[in-house]
Formats: C-alpha cells, structure tokens, sequence
C-alpha cells in the first residue's frame, strides 16, 4: 500500500551496488568480516566465475568491527567485481536468511571515506539471501552464501554520476535473521464483536466477513494474533504478507495471491499503515480499519474507488 533510500551518501552507494546484482533494487548489504590479521583473500569458489576480482586490497582489525581498508591509491575499480577482504568467523550463511551489513564507501582516487554507516551504528538488514533469481543474480547469490558472520567484502562501483566517483563499497555481515512466513504468536480472544471476522486457511492467508461492519472515521488498529518480536517503529522498513478489502467485501489487493510477501518503507506507504502498523510487533497479524482521509481520500486509486473505508489483514513478517 505505497503512497503513489553516500546515507546520504552511503545509502546511495549502497543502493548503486546493489542495483548492479539484485534484480529488486534496495539499499546494499554487506558481509562481514573475522581475521584479524588482515588479508585480501580472493575467493575461487563459483562466485569468482561471472564476477571479476579486485587486486591490491587488504583489510584489518578484529571481526565485526569496523575494518582498516588499503590500497594503493590511484586505482580503478569497474562494476560486478569484488574481493573478500576478511573471512567470517559467525554462523554460515544460508538460504533465506535476511542479512544485516555495515558498510564504508571509499574513494579509489585518493581513499577517502565517503560515507559510513559504523559510527552511527545504521546496518542495512535489506538484502535477503536466496537463489531465487528474481531477487538476486546467480553471481551475488554464490558470493554471499559462502560468507559466514563478520566477513568483510568490497564491491567496486564504477559510478556514472556527474563527479564521475568511482569508489569501494566495503560491507561487513554482522548479523542475520529469517522472515516469518505468517503470524505467529497468540490469539487475541477480546477483539470487539462488532469487527469484521477474519479466518484463516492452513497457509495463513486470510479471508473476511465484514459482519455487518460500516466503517469508522477513526483508524481502527486491532491485534488478531499478537507476536513477540520486536516492536515496529514508524521509521522502519516492514516485510508482510497482506490483503485489502473494500467495505462490501471486494478485494483489491493481497500479497498472498501474488505468492510472495511485500517490503515497504513506513514512510512510504498511506497514513493508515504507517499509524496503524508502529507499535505492533512482529510476528503479528494487524486488523486494520483505514478512513478515506488515511487511505487515498477523494481520489480513485486503482481498483479502490475515491472516498472508500479500507480493510485490511495485514500479518508483519518483519521489520528493519
């Protein structure tokens, strides 16, 4: 339900590499590292055979923090190449997991650091690692999953812009998780009588009985099953599964039709959801309520007519 990300500068270069190697662009991750010592180790398995290696780069400092970069400056980088720069030390990466990275962007010019998400302790948890080649290439894919926690990784970016900047996105894996595949968590028993009742198939997908229900002029926001995750904050991107229903029952939309979950930004989606989400935690499946004025208002937006109440189920897979 979206309303019609150097971070600066380093969520840019994040989204400009990884938009060289995921079909679904988004902001970039990275893996990270374990030596200590530290080492340009270049990597012979299946990943080197579609992507070029990198030659000349080291890197140095203890596993999972942020690591020393060098190299002989000037140099030239081009796109789809890559080094591992320090071997994981952590639990092996494997298929499905969403990863978090810590990245530096550094100048191949000079060596400049252009942008860090370290400092202020900002990890892009974007990037879920999988062999499904609508979401990530084959080359990425080989890469990635050979990783283990705390592998530090560079990408070179031979980027176009007007500066002509072409720099070394060094991310470091620093954790890792799995998206739920529905809610999960306990059943709310007092949600109010006079709501729409919402049943479940085995899969989870959700069907309605509007049960008489007109709408409010309120937003309505309702556990049905409360998770116990983490808590979602307005701020942050959230992964769901979902369907939407006008107030006769038609439905408009549904994520599980599709066969696949849905990731948006919180602030890029329609007043209801970002108000009607925060709050919740994940694992959840949100009844949600939404009046014209949080929805799309006086205006027809697809197959939603203007001026319509919105109903939606809504189960938060997770969130970053």
């Amino acid at each position: 339900m979206r309303k019609s990300t150097l971070f600066k500068a380093v969520a840019a270069a994040c989204t400009t590499i990884m938009c060289l190697g995921f079909a679904a662009c988004g902001s970039s991750d990275t893996k990270s590292n374990t030596s200590s010592d530290s080492s340009s180790s270049s990597s012979s398995s299946k990943s080197s055979s579609k992507m070029n290696q990198i030659a000349g780069v080291t890197a140095t400092g203890k596993p999972g923090e942020k690591p020393a970069v060098s190299f002989k400056t000037p140099m030239t980088v081009e796109d789809n190449s890559y080094v591992v720069l320090q071997k994981g030390n952590g639990d092996q990466i494997e298929e499905g997991d969403r990863i978090c990275t810590q990245g530096i962007a550094i100048n191949v010019k000079d060596g400049s650091e252009l942008a860090s998400t370290w400092e202020k302790n900002t990890p892009d948890c974007s990037t879920v690692v999988t062999s499904n080649t609508s979401q990530m290439t084959e080359s990425y894919y080989n890469i990635f999953k050979d990783q283990k926690i705390n592998a530090t990784l560079a990408f070179g970016v031979n980027d176009s812009n007007s500066a002509g900047t072409s720099y070394l996105m060094v991310l470091t894996i620093v954790s890792k998780s799995k998206d739920l595949t529905k809610a999960t968590g306990t059943k709310v028993l007092d949600v109010p009588a006079d709501l729409p009742k919402v049943t479940l198939a085995k899969d989870g997908k959700p069907s309605i009985d509007m049960n008489g229900y007109k709408g409010s002029d309120t937003l309505v926001s309702q556990d049905l099953i409360k998770g116990k995750g983490a808590e979602v904050k307005d701020t942050q991107t959230v992964v769901a599964h979902y369907t939407g229903w006008l107030l006769d029952g038609t439905q408009f939309d549904s994520s599980w039709d599709r066969g696949t979950s849905s990731s948006f930004s919180l602030d890029e989606v329609i007043a209801g959801w970002k108000q009607g989400l925060a709050g919740h935690t994940v694992g959840s499946q949100v009844l949600l309520v939404v009046p014209p004025d949080l929805g799309y208002g006086n205006k027809d937006s697809g197959k939603i007519p203007a001026n319509s109440t919105l109903v939606f189920v809504v189960d938060i897979l997770a969130a970053y």
